[in-house]
């Protein structure tokens, strides 16, 4: 049961960054021009969607109360700040795309509540992956850090990685579903878009090394797990190619398929651990952990394999 709570919670997170994603994505590209019939169809082309995608981020959020309440009561504290603002900046993005199709002379706030509302939810969301990565402070099955713990360089630039990576999925996403000039415009920003994620992604990889996140001794002692990078590779020559030839049918599956191959690289990089080095996916608890052969990282309240 353990591993499929656990199955089912990752696959909740992958399915909300690729849907949502999309979504604040083509919220972030809106403010990118300022003419409103490009504006309507960018709107139009996520209309029917965006708010059904939200979904799945309540469905993780279940999840992770209910099977793991471990894991939720120590991320509770140490990203309760980030995850206040993120809701904040869904709701603001929400309300704006509801009420700027009724607005007239308000309609620039509107519009500025949807940018904004974008660009903040996507930037928490990638720092509070930044600091998870990292490790956050945990002693005994508690986080001990303080408020701000969360918000480091490192989880800085994964924020702004990620805002790029979804303006890239709404990029791929526009070119797949608009006509006319919203789709010329796509086609132009995804080559550009993709070199700056690709740019970004060697920057918090070079970042992670120095910092020695304890984790590229599971790459080297699996050579195998490197046809993973391999597939994102080749994802991003799909996007480039399909990008330069003009095809639809690349460019969006491409970028999806960027997103799920750095997925699963991070949690090859730190599985079994949802908390990482700190708290894994089982429920017993022995003092030696079996996934690294000590119990170095492992609170004994922790969850342990």
């Amino acid at each position: 049961m353990i591993t499929y709570w656990s199955v089912l919670l990752a696959l909740s997170v992958l399915i909300y960054v690729l849907l949502d994603g999309l979504d604040l994505g083509v919220g972030m590209l809106f403010g990118a021009t300022t003419d409103e019939d490009r504006r309507r169809a960018m709107l139009a082309s996520i209309a029917p969607i965006w708010d059904g995608n939200e979904t799945w981020l309540v469905v993780a959020g279940v999840l992770l109360w209910g099977a793991f309440p471990l894991v939720y009561a120590t991320l509770l504290p140490a990203f309760y700040l980030p995850v206040c603002i993120m809701l904040a900046g869904l709701i603001f993005r929400g309300v704006s795309f509801e009420f700027r199709i009724h607005a007239r002379s308000s309609r620039v706030v509107w519009d500025l509540g949807l940018i904004l509302g974008s660009l903040v939810a996507t930037f928490m969301q990638g720092a509070m992956v930044g600091a998870l990565a990292q490790g956050i402070p945990v002693e005994n099955g508690r986080f001990v850090g303080s408020v701000m713990t969360w918000l480091t360089p490192f989880s800085a630039l994964s924020g702004v990685a990620l805002c790029f990576g979804y303006m890239l999925l709404g990029a791929g996403w526009l070119a797949k579903k608009c006509e006319g000039d919203v789709r010329t415009a796509a086609f132009v920003a995804l080559p550009r878009l993709l070199i700056v994620v690709l740019v970004l992604l060697a920057a918090l990889f070079f970042h992670a090394l120095h910092q020695d996140f304890q984790v590229m001794g599971r790459w080297l002692d699996r050579p195998v797990l490197f046809v993973v990078p391999l597939a994102g590779a080749f994802a991003s020559l799909c996007v480039w190619r399909g990008a330069r030839g003009k095809s639809e049918r690349y460019v969006f599956s491409g970028a999806a398929a960027l997103f799920v191959v750095g997925y699963a690289m991070f949690a090859i990089s730190f599985w079994p651990y949802i908390v990482p080095f700190a708290i894994t996916k089982s429920t017993t608890r022995p003092r030696l952990c079996l996934a690294c052969g000590s119990c170095s990282g492992v609170p004994d309240s922790s969850f342990s394999r």
